[in-house]
């Protein structure tokens, strides 16, 4: 008997990884190679996705690594290898790291019925939240990711959003929790087309205003969104903060997730 966990993490295998956007925004490309789907030009980096590498062979598998690195390092763009724990085969994340892959912090995919969710309550006292869209206010969210984490690593959420909506605004809503003018906390839902999911992203909440249900708010507040478009399920990457919380709302964890990411190397300037 298949047990909710594994039925769940199915659904995510077979609607959402390698799901390519439909329309896709301006200036992205999508390429395929075997079992891979490459991203390429979206914000300021690409992604390689697949459904499953199958029993490739450790010289098999490097083959396919060192060619998605020799397709990036043409266009000296940077890319994330989208690694999952239940992937074959079990050497991949070994030879991702020989390759110079740089291991990101693990997070877990986390999917809830939506309807168990969906919730318009008000936010806590003192904050609203609202939908955005114009590049004044992703801006000031790519200023809020940059102090909720400690660094200026997030100048790329602007231009990335921006990007998406104006392929399909029916495809992401964007909001943010505002106090007294201030961006405390924001996060996004993404539509795949063709799917029965809605993705929720972000979440990042700045430090003073943690600990008071403004993530939590902003949760139902997308999944009150999602149920209103007729999609079942929620799904998360959550990182380690955010992941407790989840739970707590009824999200189970399916499986594991570890962005490999590879940068071109810095040219010597003698």
């Amino acid at each position: 008997m298949v047990s909710e966990t594994d039925r769940l993490r199915d659904l995510y295998d077979a609607q959402l990884r390698a799901h390519v956007a439909d329309p896709l925004p301006a200036g992205v490309t999508i390429e395929r190679e075997g079992p891979i789907v490459r991203t390429l030009g979206l914000g300021d980096h690409g992604w390689v996705e697949y459904r499953d590498l199958g029993d490739l062979s450790v010289a098999e598998l490097d083959r396919l690594i060192h060619a998605q690195i020799a397709r990036f390092a043409e266009r000296d763009e940077p890319f994330e290898w989208k690694f999952h724990s239940h992937d074959r085969p079990p050497c991949l994340e070994e030879r991702l790291a020989a390759a110079g892959f740089f291991a990101e912090e693990l997070e877990t995919v986390v999917i809830a019925e939506t309807a168990a969710l969906a919730d318009s309550a008000p936010a806590p006292g003192g904050v609203a939240l609202r939908v955005v869209g114009d590049r004044v206010d992703l801006e000031r969210i790519g200023q809020l990711e940059a102090a909720a984490w400690g660094h200026s690593g997030e100048s790329w959420y602007p231009a990335s959003l921006e990007q998406e909506l104006a392929a399909d605004p029916a495809a992401l809503a964007i909001f943010v929790a505002e106090a007294d003018g201030l961006v405390v906390c924001a996060g996004w839902v993404r539509f795949p087309s063709s799917t029965d999911f809605a993705t929720l992203w972000g979440g990042a909440t700045l430090p003073a205003w943690r600990g008071r249900g403004i993530y939590r708010a902003l949760v139902r507040r997308r999944a009150q969104l999602a149920a209103d478009r007729g999609r079942r399920y929620l799904e998360v990457d959550a990182s380690p903060d955010s992941r407790p919380i989840l739970e707590r709302l009824g999200f189970r964890a399916v499986t594991h997730t570890r962005p490999y990411v590879w940068r071109p190397p810095i040219a010597d300037p003698r």
